[in-house]
């Protein structure tokens, strides 16, 4: 029995705000952080594909030289709470959030005090605390992946950017797989000239098989130290799209996104790249 024409037009409307609704994963974002090629990325990015009519979320790591105060970040009550178990230790994880002006753009941040300062510091803790690099990367990732399950916000894209968010492409593919959220998802990695230093530990891999990830998709990582070019490796493999944004990008990346097979969009000077990013979204 066919619909009633104001049911099949609701249907339809939902239809179309699946597929236009796109989650960034982001390393840093501009004015949260000083300008660099990816936190520039992260302000611009989102905000003219939200013009464009697209819905948007954006995430990054609350880091410690972030002053909550200037910047207007608030707790977010009814998402923070959960306890993330990695390695066999308990993380509370708390949510915080900011609009972002003139756009309006809600930016939600993953805190957590064993990975993240909670005093204004001047440097990012990647770089202070780099032996904790790994399970801060699994926390942000792990962190922001529930908490858009807890908004009950279902993504047709994410869009991950820096090394911190590239663990989310296998995350996506063999532990929220199957959730309603995310089980028709694609996952777009965009490529940059960035590095990782020190690599992170040793032990990277086997954390991430106590959260569940199978051993044989983590070989390559497993007892071996990981550094930048294995990381992004491993997040290619998993994803369903790649973009290389910066002119200079590690030529091995490079061979490896076109030799996946996976859709691949090179490098090009352009004025606006963000019409180039909204095609390429709808390709996949």
């Amino acid at each position: 029995m066919p619909l009633p024409a104001k049911q099949a037009f609701k249907l339809q409307e939902n239809l179309v705000m699946d597929v236009s609704k796109v989650l960034f994963i982001s390393q840093g974002i501009e004015p949260y952080l000083p300008k660099t090629e990816i936190s520039t990325v992260g302000h611009d990015l989102p905000q003219g594909i939200q013009e464009k009519g697209f819905e948007v979320r954006s995430f990054m790591p609350k880091y410690g030289c972030i002053n909550e105060r200037r910047n207007q970040l608030h707790e977010v009550i009814r998402l923070s709470g959960m306890n993330l178990i990695i390695d066999d230790t308990d993380h509370p994880l708390i949510i915080k959030v900011a609009t972002m002006l003139p756009s309006r753009m809600q930016v939600y941040f993953i805190y957590n005090e064993d990975y993240f300062q909670h005093n204004l510091v001047k440097d990012l803790e990647t770089e202070t605390s780099p032996e904790d690099n790994d399970e801060r990367s699994v926390f942000f990732v792990r962190g922001t992946l529930e908490t858009v399950k807890k908004l009950r916000w279902i993504p047709s894209v994410i869009h991950c950017h820096g090394w911190i968010s590239a663990l989310t492409t296998i995350y996506i593919k063999h532990i929220y797989n199957d959730d309603p959220v995310f089980k028709n998802a694609k996952v777009v990695l965009s490529l940059y000239d960035d590095s990782i230093a020190p690599p992170l530990n040793s032990r990277l891999a086997e954390k991430m098989e106590m959260d569940g990830i199978p051993a044989e998709c983590l070989k390559t990582i497993a007892g071996k130290e990981v550094d930048y070019i294995s990381l992004m490796r491993l997040a290619i493999a998993n994803a369903d799209g790649v973009i290389q944004h910066s002119a200079t990008v590690a030529p091995e990346l490079v061979d490896c996104a076109k030799a996946s097979g996976i859709p691949f969009l090179p490098y090009e000077e352009r004025e606006n790249y963000i019409d180039a990013y909204a095609e390429f979204y709808k390709s996949l």
